[in-house]
């Protein structure tokens, strides 16, 4: 275990909800995703964190979220993405294979933000574990929802996220009332067809 993993676990842990990784899933992201990310699979699973905050997921699984986001964007052009990782409210974090933690999707409210990662190329392996020493659990909640939420509608499985409904895109608030358990997969392609997706500038 390295340093910057045990400190994100520190912050994140303990894992809930773990999933083995087969062989055929290693195999098939070999060459594409850090060696690193293979090994935290390995030994810990695709699971959420933080009482199911924030989960590790299998990138295979979240194809159709990507397609249904950038697939018909100009980020396909700059790189192949993967999506790695997500939050309990639909922060997707998309990891490139030429440069790495380079994108964020913040699904509910349909905008990204892309980025210079300073990891790129020969460092991939080196950003993968600034990718996780850098998770808290701020940055995924959503106006501090997450814990009225998991107390008001019950731990999420692997395959479910809090979703608003209807969608904030449809109009409406952020309000704890509008909170359901809904399946992750499916609630995030829904979102990307409300909503043209707008990128922000980086500052």
């Amino acid at each position: 275990m390295d340093d910057d993993f045990e400190f994100f676990l520190a912050q994140m842990g303990p894992a809930i909800e773990r999933r083995r990784v087969s062989t055929a899933s290693m195999a098939r992201f070999r060459g594409k995703l850090p060696e690193q990310l293979l090994a935290y699979w390995e030994q810990h699973g695709w699971c959420g964190y933080a009482d199911g905050l924030f989960w590790t997921v299998d990138p295979q699984e979240y194809e159709p979220v990507l397609e249904a986001w950038i697939g018909d964007t100009p980020f396909m052009e700059k790189d192949a993405y993967h999506i790695i990782a997500r939050s309990a409210f639909g922060k997707l974090y998309f990891w490139g294979e030429r440069t790495g933690d380079s994108l964020k999707v913040i699904a509910p409210g349909a905008y990204c933000f892309p980025r210079q990662s300073r990891f790129q190329n020969g460092r991939l392996e080196l950003g993968l574990r600034m990718f996780f020493s850098k998770r808290d659990r701020e940055e995924n909640d959503m106006e501090g929802l997450f814990s009225p939420a998991r107390e008001k509608l019950g731990q999420l499985k692997h395959d479910e996220m809090y979703g608003f409904v209807p969608a904030l895109a449809l109009g409406g608030p952020s309000e704890l009332s509008r909170l359901q358990k809904v399946k992750a997969v499916e609630h995030l392609v829904l979102l990307a067809q409300l909503a043209p997706l707008e990128v922000m500038t980086p500052p």
